[in-house]
């Protein structure tokens, strides 16, 4: 009987196992990922035209000095907020640090709604970045991040709005795609949308 029970107790604990790996297998990530571990883009925010955090980017596309006349340009930054929960939310052996995950990266690509969307003409070509953020498994964390860049500032379809006529303003969406990993190396990713408005805004 002892014996029988112990075989019982074996099986059980393999089937447990087996659930567990399965579950780890068989996750429809959208990025076709094995992890455990789910990275959710909680929040994406850039600077309104007044530098106050905002659900969308105000972008000046040239500063100039009001004393001399010179012009100069700057990034745009945004900031995102990651969280991280097991895509089982009571794992059969609980949590580890292989759930935590570590961004990498991450891509943005601009949109038009109007459909024309030709990098370099009708909108600026797209770019990839390097980020370094790691979030333990159950909390967050934030990385602010360049979404627009100088040298896009100096190229078309930005360069054309250095002398557009006053209240022109040029309306896109910043496609983000955030890159990384568990700490068991597998693949994870998240994908964030942040609305644009690109101007020769008044220098204040």
């Amino acid at each position: 009987m002892k014996r029988a029970t112990g075989c019982v107790r074996a099986l059980r604990a393999a089937a447990a196992l087996a659930l567990l790996f399965g579950a780890v297998a068989c996750n429809p990530v959208e990025n076709e990922s094995q992890s455990a571990s789910r990275l959710i883009l909680d929040s994406l925010t850039g600077i309104d035209v007044l530098g106050n955090a905002a659900n969308f980017l105000n972008s000046d596309v040239v500063l100039m000095d009001t004393d001399t006349g010179s012009l100069s340009w700057r990034s745009d930054i945004a900031t995102a907020t990651f969280s991280v929960i097991p895509y089982d939310p009571e794992p059969i052996l609980g949590t580890s640090p292989y759930y935590d995950v570590q961004i990498t990266r991450y891509t943005v690509t601009f949109v038009r709604n109007d459909g024309r969307n030709i990098p370099g003409r009708d909108v600026p070509y797209s770019f990839e970045g390097q980020l370094s953020l790691k979030i333990t498994v159950n909390e967050t964390g934030s990385v602010s991040f360049v979404i627009v860049r100088e040298v896009a500032k100096q190229e078309m379809p930005l360069l054309g709005l250095y002398s557009a006529n006053i209240g022109d303003v040029l309306n896109m969406t910043a496609v983000i795609e955030f890159f990384g990993q568990d700490l068991a190396g597998r693949m994870v990713k998240a994908t964030g949308y942040l609305p644009v408005y690109f101007a020769n805004y008044a220098d204040l």
